[in-house]
């Protein structure tokens, strides 16, 4: 693959509609862990990593046939594939999992033999799983003095859950755990810990530095391990990247907040908890109207501290704080925002110069995706001038994978077509054209005009409405749901990664992460299965697709030419694709067709929108066995337009 223009093309030239999954929502948590560990306990057990395996994610390589297979089925062929820091380096500073690398190894061998190209992604949330989210090995916050088994009683990070039946489980709040100390100080440090935390040294090194240098030699050394396996379309530099504390302005109130719900401290007040104070902070709530406090509530009663014997508060040494005579006091409240840079031009884009920096090579055409704080990492034209200024090779190979999600739906866990919260206005949506509208316009905000787009992930939980297609078999509100994101993005003509495929998924364990329980494939009770699929269709135990009537669906998958409009009607069962031919490419467009969407040969027309005489006219067939509708216009220079319905 290669970028020519804002479009990713094949090496025959061809505009590529890249579609697929992210391999998977379980694979933020080891395959194998110490006996006194759960798989889905983020960072609970051993405190320096040892003694666990991500082998085996997201599927062991003995399934590793059927489910490349299976996905090529779909259409599903470009999947972003989730490898969490600590996968790599769990055992201590330089200590690769060989073993691991290896099972990754086959398992992209595995891939390329069924036509499937991933991206890697370094994937993480709340930092790393010791600070209740997944990625980066607890041995990082151990080097800055922090005892992982006190974090939680000091409230450094969220409370943990344990498995919740899906009837019992809450809406989603993880992502309150961003503004706890421990989440929030450790992004801080990485990306911005020279100009903010100068004081702060490992081994003789500033804290950025050791960081920053230890998170790109891990996948640097993976790089070079996984660097003939063909299935590689590229990397990412890192998941959702969050600013920490850098900007805030204030630091007695509650800022750079993903989402206000539950007790949530102010950076001061979790910067004291965590150095056993106790404090009284705000009990959130958000809703349609807004954010509100409802009441207080008190963290950490216990004044356990959260740093070992000899270590401190970086926050402290730096002066923003201070104790004098047990009573603590804010010097600095305006610190992180004091003409010292803004998070993404002056801390974030300079770590992916660094990390591609690293991992590119001259003579190769691996693609870089970066991502920003969602939605996105912006979307001026000068942003690409900002990546890789001295490097135009390098420049050459960036993506946008920006993520995408219904915000209303992805945190109360409902659905409703016709009615939706625009953030934006603070107003109510109603009606499912207008809620059509919102889609559109909020990826229309996030698209970047500098270089290709693609959606990293975007998706929704399979647990709406308290799991009541759990007991019912009935998807039809989450295929609505997928039909209507699906629209979105084809009029956009982008390509897509859903969130995501845990082929270990169960009802009852979810994705095996903060209760999360967004896969479109389950190994659920086989008389509980939707989408049109029959169980019969899958080997007993194995994983079965669910709501497929809202992703499997026809795209335009490589266009020798330019695609200009695409749209998908699944009631009608008709298509229509315009685009302007190449004609000096020899190789015809294809469509991708899943299995079944016609019970006979379609009627399909083919015509020039403007011709010339003497032009070759462009001619189409369907190809059931190949699950392709083929395109022939060698030498057609115009544009061209396909209708396509039921015989």
């Amino acid at each position: 693959m290669y970028i020519q223009d804002t479009w990713i093309c094949d090496d025959q030239g061809r505009r590529l509609v890249l579609r697929g999954c992210n391999l998977g929502g379980s694979t933020k948590t080891p395959a194998e862990t110490p006996a006194d560990r759960q798989p889905d306990q983020a960072g609970a057990g051993s405190r320096s990593g040892q003694g666990i395996s991500f082998s085996g994610k997201p599927f062991p390589l003995e399934e590793a046939d059927l489910r490349f297979a299976e996905l090529a089925a779909w259409g599903l062929t470009f999947n972003r594939l989730v490898v969490p820091w600590e996968a790599l380096e769990h055992d201590g500073p330089g200590i690769y999992d060989e073993a691991y690398l290896a099972y990754l190894r086959k398992l992209l061998l595995c891939a390329e033999k069924h036509g499937v190209s991933v991206f890697i992604d370094p994937h993480q949330d709340l930092w790393g799983r010791a600070s209740g989210g997944d990625g980066a090995p607890s041995w990082t916050l151990e080097k800055l003095g922090m005892d992982t088994g006190r974090l939680e009683t000091a409230g450094a990070i969220l409370p943990r859950t344990g498995i919740t039946a899906p009837e019992h489980r809450p809406v989603m709040t993880w992502p309150a755990g961003y503004n706890r100390y421990a989440a929030a100080t450790m992004f801080t440090l990485f990306f911005s810990g020279a100009v903010f935390a100068p004081k702060s040294k490992i081994d003789g090194e500033n804290v950025q530095d050791w960081l920053q240098d230890r998170y790109i030699a891990a996948f640097a050394h993976a790089r070079r391990r996984l660097k003939n396996c063909k299935a590689i379309a590229g990397w990412g530099t890192m998941n959702e990247p969050h600013p920490g504390f850098i900007g805030c302005t204030d630091l007695s109130r509650l800022e750079n907040n993903m989402v206000a719900t539950g007790p949530m401290p102010s950076p001061f007040a979790a910067m004291i908890a965590a150095s056993g104070h106790t404090v009284d902070i705000p009990v959130y709530t958000t809703g349609i109207f807004g954010v509100r406090k409802k009441k207080t509530a008190v963290l950490n009663p216990d004044k356990t501290g959260i740093f070992m014997d000899g270590f401190f508060c970086p926050w402290k040494t730096e002066g923003i704080w201070t104790c004098e005579s047990g009573t603590p006091r804010l010097r600095k409240p305006d610190y992180f925002s004091r003409s010292k840079g803004r998070f993404v031009p002056d801390f974030l884009l300079p770590f992916i110069n660094r990390f591609t920096g690293t991992l590119a090579e001259a003579d190769e055409k691996t693609l870089f995706f970066v991502e920003g704080v969602p939605p996105g990492i912006g979307t001026g034209d000068s942003l690409k001038d900002d990546l890789s200024p001295s490097r135009e090779n390098t420049r050459r190979r960036f993506v946008h994978a920006f993520h995408w999600y219904d915000g209303p739906t992805l945190f109360i866990k409902q659905f409703r077509p016709w009615f939706n919260y625009n953030t934006k206005t603070g107003r109510i949506v109603l009606g499912k054209k207008a809620v059509k509208r919102l889609y559109r316009e909020q990826i229309a905000d996030s698209l970047s005009k500098a270089m290709p787009n693609l959606v990293g992930e975007f998706g929704l939980p399979f647990d709406l409405f308290k799991g009541k297609a759990f007991k019912t078999g009935d998807y039809r509100v989450h295929e609505q749901a997928l039909l209507m994101y699906y629209d979105a993005l084809d009029e956009f003509l982008l390509g897509a990664c859903l969130w995501c495929y845990s082929a270990d998924n169960t009802f009852l364990r979810g994705d095996s992460w903060n209760n999360e329980d967004f896969s479109i494939v389950t190994r659920g009770p086989a008389n509980q299965t939707a989408g049109g699929t029959r169980a019969g269709e899958h080997p007993p135990g194995s994983p079965r697709p669910r709501a497929a009537g809202g992703w499997l669906r026809p795209y335009p998958a490589a266009t020798a030419g330019t695609p200009l409009f695409f749209c998908w009607d699944r009631k009608t069962k008709q298509l229509r694709f315009r685009f302007r031919s190449d004609p000096s490419c020899a190789d015809p467009t294809f469509l991708f067709i899943p299995d079944g969407v016609w019970n006979k040969a379609p009627r399909i027309e083919t015509r020039p929108a403007v011709a010339s005489p003497g032009d070759c006219f462009p001619t189409a067939e369907y190809k059931p066995e190949e699950r392709r509708l083929v395109v022939h216009h060698t030498g057609f220079d115009g544009e061209v337009e396909l209708f396509v319905k039921s015989g």
